[in-house]
């Protein structure tokens, strides 16, 4: 680091002489000169140095900006530590993975974790047996090293949303007392979302390269499990909804219907007609931000794609399982991919983009209100908004992405020496259409691409090298890219 601070005041002073003592040379010259010593300076710094200092330019306030967000409706006490050690601790030897869409026992836990690790990828599933899921709660809770966090998409991004001082929070969801006196001053909860006991969640998190048997993590990430019955049942979704009266919240952010999973499919789908019938007694006038998580059940989600929860929201934010898991419920584009391999295609994931907003988001034949999709992967994030409805999009990915780099290492900046560029530095912007091959200039790494009335933003990730915590990441993100939206009044 040294040597580069010396080249950069050596570079400066030779400027300085030039412009000083040499006012005979030609002024072109001059300026060429100078030009090709700064070229050199800016490639002389990382990618990742240089990313950085255009976020920093293009990351702006919108406008015209929150200010009440009320947020439901799934909360928790997340306790996270790692996962390998907490099996170990339960005398759970490692063996061949396998994905159970619910866990009946100790058994299909371990067969479940082993599957996602060897991935590398996110993961939530249902404990059906309460009776070992209290016991296992128990060990994991008292397990040295083990830390207790704010958890639920919702209360997640609200704590995220509450550390904006002008901001003001109400959050909905099954409170209990830990999760009450772990959450931000400003985060205001109604009395009738209170309950005596805490809803915990299980967060078993492996780093990149962890082993464990055979298995073998190709990056950090985490595996997580509960036997949660009030998120389970949304039973909170009428207090939010009927809480928002006296609130008067400028953006409302739903996320929680992936909990419903461990009802019965009957039950599940009483309970989802529910929900749409409470969410739709939210004002129109109000911007409504879904927040998907991992789901298994392809009629679920399904449902939830055409039995009008997409049409009545005008956000939604999701990760790459998410995506795939939705075109393959849904029958879109590229629904015959069974898994991601590596960093998934750009081309492939701005598809099914494209065919979310175009089958089920506003047009003027449609009555939707969906507008805008945030997706965020490891390596990049893209927003994809209909024109016109949404602003302030190139700061609001740029933010999402930021918010990304250090959440996961745990820093106030990114530090560009903790962090690398995972993205493709070329792609193409559709597998299915002729469209355009892009080239990222780290100097300007947020780029827009256009798609039959819909707007692509796209910017790389800077990845951490050592993860502090992943857990909630995707949540953060969601949150800073709503803070730098604005939606533009119809």
């Amino acid at each position: 680091m040294w040597q580069r601070s010396v080249c950069v005041g050596l570079v400066a002073l030779a400027l300085g002489y030039l412009c000083l003592l040499g006012p005979e040379l030609p002024y072109s010259p001059l300026r060429h000169l100078s030009a090709s010593l700064l070229g050199g300076l800016r490639r002389a710094r990382s990618l990742e140095e240089r990313v950085v200092a255009a976020w920093q330019a293009a990351i702006v306030c919108p406008a015209r900006r929150w200010a009440r967000v009320a947020v439901g409706v799934n909360a928790c006490v997340d306790v996270v530590l790692s996962g390998v050690k907490l099996l170990e601790a339960l005398g759970l030897e490692p063996g061949d993975g396998k994905n159970h869409a619910v866990l009946n026992s100790r058994q299909d836990l371990k067969e479940a974790f082993a599957h996602f690790m060897e991935k590398g990828a996110a993961a939530e599933r249902f404990f059906s047996d309460a009776k070992s899921f209290h016991h296992i709660a128990r060990i994991a809770s008292e397990f040295p090293g083990a830390q207790l966090y704010v958890g639920g998409n919702a209360a997640l991004i609200g704590q995220k949303l509450a550390t904006n001082p002008d901001l003001k929070i109400l959050l909905c969801g099954p409170v209990g007392p830990k999760l009450h006196e772990l959450l931000d001053d400003n985060v205001v909860v109604p009395p009738e979302s209170m309950q005596e006991r805490d809803e915990f969640h299980l967060i078993l998190e492996y780093q990149a390269g962890e082993e464990w048997g055979q298995v073998r993590a190709p990056n950090a990430n985490r595996f997580i499990f509960s036997h949660d019955l009030s998120n389970g049942a949304l039973n909170m979704l009428e207090v939010f909804v009927s809480s928002l009266d006296e609130f008067h919240p400028d953006l409302v952010v739903l996320s929680g219907l992936h909990m419903m999973e461990g009802q019965s499919k009957e039950m599940r789908q009483r309970r989802l007609m529910e929900a749409v019938a409470s969410i739709s007694d939210i004002p129109t006038d109000v911007p409504i931000h879904l927040e998907l998580a991992s789901m298994t059940d392809q009629d679920f989600m399904s449902n939830i794609v055409h039995q009008q929860v997409f049409p009545l929201v005008n956000s939604i934010g999701l990760n790459e399982q998410e995506l795939l898991f939705l075109t393959q419920s849904a029958s879109g584009p590229h629904a015959s991919l069974t898994s991601w391999s590596g960093v998934p295609d750009v081309g492939v994931v701005s598809d099914i983009l494209f065919w979310i907003l175009k089958e089920h988001g506003k047009t003027a034949e449609r009555a939707s209100d969906l507008t805008r999709i945030h997706f965020h992967t490891l390596a990049y994030h893209i927003l994809v908004t209909v024109d016109g409805y949404w602003g302030n999009q190139v700061a609001a990915v740029a933010a999402g992405a930021r918010a990304a780099g250090t959440q996961a290492c745990a820093t106030e900046t990114i530090d560009t020496s903790k962090v690398f560029l995972k993205a493709p530095l070329e792609f193409v912007t559709s597998q299915i259409e002729a469209l355009s091959k892009i080239s990222l200039n780290p100097d300007e790494p947020v780029v827009h691409w256009h798609r039959e009335g819909i707007s692509f933003h796209f910017t790389p990730v800077l990845v951490c090298k050592d993860p502090v915590r992943t857990v909630g990441l995707g949540d953060a993100i969601s949150a800073e890219g709503l803070l730098y939206s604005e939606v533009h009044p119809q």
